[in-house]
């Protein structure tokens, strides 16, 4: 409940500060005296943007601050923990606008964000004006009505977390799909280019050594040559190489026999003779080995040119190639495993899907029969309000079923929402023998003023919200329609507090507590005054609302009037 609103240096209002109370709380005054200005106020604390504009001129700052009581157990209580903001039954938030861009919010003394104001601010005052006229005229707007009439948070929440589940896994199904077209678009060409790699069966040192074999070959007549010169020139000439170290050898051996110190020369020759020996032998046999082949050298650079086309293609060497090759069959390999998970996937999005249909089948099946209690309770409500015989109907719209009137597959959830299968727009008629039309096209100010206050009536009992503010209720309305709008104001005022701001003495008069907003000029400088009203201040002010700018006895008399049978009520 809102205990306290203290305004200074807002608009044309320099200080104000109003004390409310329980129940219907009435504030009055003349056009332009300032109540629009308040309401911009409290908007501030539910934590709306703000403007510096809103800063009475010749200030430097405009602050807002409001006072509340809840119970401890209440939803506030609950979030302020959660945000770690202290809490005992009191809730003071202070937001001030500054010229100099120091916007500042505190919540029990914290500074708290503008989100964080915003959130709580929707669970503390519901103000009722032109702009919920245009939520009731928007469709979409009329299912959350329902809902919180029927009390069915529970079963929303059942479908929604099983929707949210069902749209998590369909968009990975879609991924998953995505990826593998992606794949397949490549897959004759990954088929193809790991099967030209497979059977070229490389090993990654190949061209390596085909090269030196190919260069062997091409060089074959002159290494044959150069074998054989060598060859004859170190073992089979006369004078070859070996002869003369023979020579030699036996000289040295005949000096060494004659003196000790040429033995180590003669044995150095012996070795040299045995491995010109080695080395002639050597020669001689890879002089053997050398082919001359051209088949084999064709063979050769056939293979070589296609390695080199598969360096140019899959990498700058065989290992590379091999690499790229390994890739592809891993990608195969990939796509074959993507595709038994796209499976596995689907079976789990059928039963899913399944469950989630039933789900939100349940939900509008307990819709529609709470719809049909709506129906009769407005009417009722609307009765009441002075608007007979009319008559109010829920229909409703199956999104699944247009669906697949369209011919969507059945996996196809485009036809469900967050909010489950059903669309639904509020139908109604306030003259006899007239059809029902949609709520937005035909009601006026005055029936959508009542329709607002007869839904709220309804919703008293479940809305978490305790405090009000109806601004624009008595909008098109006058005479006997403004007394029952009034005694409804009344009724819903046992379930919360109510801050009403009216011209007709019929809703002024059922107040509990009364404001009276006006404007004075002091100093050259317009400002705002609120005060509250005592009773006989309250007789005067309904006269004034009975008869305008002249206050007659006869307006008294009917003041007093309003004011006794409000009280013996």
């Amino acid at each position: 409940m809102l205990v306290q609103l203290n305004i200074s240096n807002f608009a044309i209002i320099e200080h104000l500060e109003i004390d409310l109370s329980p129940g219907l709380n009435i504030i009055s005054g003349e056009t332009g005296a300032g109540k629009s200005i308040i309401i911009n106020a409290v908007n501030l604390i539910l934590g709306k943007r703000a403007s510096t504009e809103l800063i009475r001129s010749g200030s430097k700052e405009a602050t807002v601050e409001a006072l509340f009581c809840f119970s401890d157990n209440s939803t506030i209580s609950t979030m302020l923990n959660e945000l770690d903001i202290p809490f005992e039954s009191e809730l003071l938030i202070k937001r001030s606008i500054s010229y100099k861009g120091r916007n500042r919010i505190f919540i029990n003394g914290t500074i708290a964000t503008l989100q964080t104001l915003a959130r709580l601010g929707i669970n503390l005052i519901s103000i009722s004006g032109q702009h919920e006229h245009q939520l009731l005229l928007n469709p979409e707007n009329h299912l959350f009505l329902l809902d919180n009439f029927a009390g069915l948070s529970k079963e929303k929440d059942q479908y929604s977390h099983l929707f949210t589940r069902y749209q998590l896994l369909n968009a990975e199904i879609k991924q998953l799909e995505q990826e593998i077209s992606r794949t397949k678009e490549k897959e004759d060409l990954i088929e193809f280019q790991a099967n030209e790699i497979e059977q070229a069966k490389i090993t990654p040192d190949e061209d390596q050594i085909l090269t030196q074999e190919k260069i062997r070959l091409q060089h074959a007549n002159e290494l044959i040559e150069i074998l054989s010169r060598c060859y004859h020139e170190l073992y089979e000439n006369r004078d070859s190489a070996l002869a003369l170290i023979a020579r030699c050898t036996n000289d040295m051996d005949k000096a060494a026999q004659i003196d000790q110190n040429f033995a180590q020369p003669k044995d150095t020759l012996e070795e040299i003779k045995w491995k010109t020996e080695d080395v002639a032998i050597t020669i001689r046999d890879l002089q053997e080995s050398v082919r001359i082949d051209p088949q084999r050298l064709e063979q050769i650079n056939e293979r070589l040119e296609l390695l080199n086309r598969l360096k140019r293609k899959y990498g700058k060497t065989l290992k590379e190639v091999i690499q790229f090759k390994e890739s592809l069959i891993s990608n195969i390999n990939n796509l074959e495993d993507k595709k038994r998970l796209l499976e596995d996937l689907k079976a789990r999005q059928a039963v899913l899907f399944k469950k989630t249909i039933k789900t939100a089948e349940h939900l509008s099946s307990k819709r529609k029969k709470y719809a049909l209690s709506f129906e009769k309770a407005l009417e009722k409500e609307l009765d009441f309000l002075n608007m007979k015989e009319t008559q109010f109907k829920v229909c409703f719209k199956n999104r699944y079923e247009n669906r697949l009137l369209a011919n969507e597959t059945a996996d196809d959830y485009s036809g469900l929402s967050n909010e489950g299968l059903d669309q639904i727009e509020f139908m109604f008629s306030s003259n006899i023998g007239e059809d029902l039309k949609p709520l937005a096209k035909i009601a006026s100010g005055g029936e959508l003023s009542r329709i607002v206050l007869a839904i709220k009536t309804l919703l008293a009992k479940s809305a978490s919200v305790e405090t009000i503010i109806f601004d624009e209720v008595d909008s098109g309305i006058s005479g006997p329609t403004a007394s029952a709008v009034g005694e409804k104001l009344v009724s819903l005022a046992k379930y919360h507090q109510l801050i009403c701001i009216s011209h007709l003495p019929q809703i002024a008069s059922k107040g509990e507590t009364h404001f009276y907003v006006k404007k004075e000029v002091e100093n050259e400088r317009t400002r705002t005054i609120l005060c509250k009203l005592n009773i006989e201040e309250r007789i005067n002010e309904i006269a004034r609302l009975l008869g305008g700018r002249k206050i007659t006895k006869q307006a008294l008399e009917n003041a007093k009037d309003m004011l006794l049978n409000s009280t013996n009520q």
